[in-house]
């Protein structure tokens, strides 16, 4: 009798999975990742000491994705832990923390779907609403990405309707961030959760740091802030943005504009503590009103012939964005602007292309008070754009007078392996001075780096990556970085070995059939 009942659950079980299989299958989705990236640092990000040791770790991300799709419905949550190999004990205490996260966990609600006779609303082809946290891709992720080099990546908190109709797309939506549910709180006031918890005060004392204020300096002005509040070396998460996004493909042509407004909590200068203890500097949001900045422009992308012709396929791209509005520290941002162009030819397995592009930065020979020109590119991602080390736009900080890349790119490319070189030249954008050597001109000459990366398809779920990048700078570098002369080493080397392993949990390999 046990026998025919354990026999009974195992069919019904089977029964179950099979028809669950059948009917959900393209409906469900689950990809898992482990990314193990391993690292030597003689000079990434900034030029290092001149007594300086390179340094060495391993880095993990590990994620999973799930996912499902109904007519009306699109959900997807994403959960990640982020580590680098031996920062925790091998038995943690429950004060050691946890850096296990939501990186995603949104849905989209369909509201109109013009294929769908059963949704009676036609006055757009397609609009849906996605809520929650989310990535935000657009165009080349230039001012807008995820950021996915850093194991931690980028998502943002916010509700996007998203609309076609004959041909055209737009994406409208905005966020509004605020740190506490909490009874009793009141105001919207708002500061980055990740501020630090606690600082050193002039008198080498620890202090408390409370809710709303922000640290900038400590113990004979040293900066406290070493790691920015953000990704893009931001030392204040914005309170609120709204976005429109336009796109229209015209053939082999597209176009897109970019409408971005993001909004900052004002803050005054203040500090904490007492003669005794020493004090802490820093800010402290708690101003009524916000700073918002205006970011707003046009890009265009277009392709020529075909790889395979006798001049091969072109790929051209321009761009030209400016700013307006008041930046996180209340400066009138006036003559901002970020353009440039890149083409690239592909002629077979090969590609090859050069690019320039300007973002421009404040001209120190004629500073006007309460005044910025300095262009800040959002929330892109300045690894794929200005270097694979990382010295501009990111949390190493860039020049106050602008940047200017030049530089070319080279690709090649086959069913298991690819390999791509580029090369930069950098320079400031605008005039400035050297306050260590008499307010003299400072050269605009930065230096040149070369990026080479390798990859290789191991499996259907596996890339290998192998990287390595030198950066020559000068004095001009080490003083805009690090506002010193002769104290750093002019050659910048980093190399990088990183295994990303991608399984589908769902993937069923194809089965030939039978003729």
């Amino acid at each position: 009798m046990e026998k025919k009942l354990l026999f009974s659950k195992k069919l019904w079980l089977f029964i179950l999975i099979y028809f669950l299989k059948v009917s959900t299958y393209g409906q469900f989705s689950l990809v898992g990742q482990v990314r193990t990236r391993t690292e030597v640092r003689d000079g990434l990000g900034n030029l290092a000491p001149l007594d300086a040791k390179a340094a060495a770790f391993t880095s993990q991300r590990t994620r999973l994705t799930f996912g499902y799709k109904w007519d009306r419905v699109v959900f997807t949550t994403a959960i990640q832990d982020v580590r680098v190999w031996g920062q925790d004990a091998s038995t943690i205490s429950n004060a050691d923390g946890s850096k296990l996260m939501v990186h995603e966990a949104n849905a989209e609600l369909i509201l109109a779907n013009s294929a769908d006779t059963t949704v009676k609303f036609k006055a757009i082809q397609n609009l849906s609403l996605k809520i929650g946290r989310q990535e935000l891709l657009y165009d080349d992720v230039r001012l807008l990405g995820n950021l996915d080099w850093l194991q931690q990546a980028r998502r943002f908190d916010a509700a996007i309707f998203k609309a076609q109709h004959q041909g055209w797309s737009l994406d409208f939506g905005g966020g509004f961030n605020q740190n506490t549910d909490g009874f009793g709180v009141t105001g919207t006031n708002y500061t980055a959760g990740n501020a630090p918890a606690s600082a050193l005060s002039s008198k080498n004392v620890s202090l408390a740091i409370p809710l709303g204020f922000i640290p900038t300096a400590g113990k004979g002005g040293a900066l406290v802030l070493a790691t920015p509040l953000s990704t893009n070396g931001q030392n204040q998460q914005f309170k609120s943005f709204q976005m429109a996004y336009l796109t229209r493909k015209f053939k082999q042509t597209k176009l897109s504009g970019l409408f971005f407004k993001d909004d900052f909590s004002k803050y005054i200068s203040d500090s904490i503590g007492n003669a005794t203890q020493g004090y802490v500097y820093g800010r402290r949001y708690n101003q009524t009103g916000v700073n918002s900045r205006l970011t707003y422009g046009l890009m265009a992308n277009s392709q020529f012939g075909n790889a395979s012709a006798m001049f091969g396929k072109i790929s051209a791209q321009a761009w030209f964005y400016a700013q307006s509005g008041k930046d996180r520290d209340g400066l009138t941002i006036k003559n901002a602007y970020h353009y440039g162009a890149f083409a690239m030819m592909q002629k077979g397995k090969w590609s090859f292309g050069p690019g320039y592009e300007v973002l421009t930065g404040n001209n120190a020979t004629k500073p006007i008070a309460g005044q910025t020109s300095k262009f800040d590119p959002l929330y892109g991602t300045p690894h794929k754009h200005w270097g694979y080390m990382d010295y501009f736009y990111v949390g190493t900080g860039s020049p106050a007078g602008g940047l200017q890349d030049a530089y070319l790119k080279l690709k090649y490319v086959n069913k298991v392996f690819t390999f791509m070189a580029d090369a930069h030249y950098f320079s400031l954008e605008a005039a400035t001075l050297n306050k260590l050597d008499g307010n003299k001109l400072l050269d605009k000459k930065l230096g040149t780096e070369i990026d080479f990366v390798g990859q290789v398809a191991m499996n259907k779920f596996t890339t290998l990556e192998l990287g390595y990048s030198i950066m020559k700078g000068s004095n001009s570098l080490e003083y805009v970085k690090s506002n010193t002369l002769d104290k750093t080493k002019k050659t910048g080397n980093w190399a990088y070995l990183m295994i990303n392993i991608r399984p589908d949990f769902f993937y069923t390999k194809p089965v030939a059939i039978k003729q």
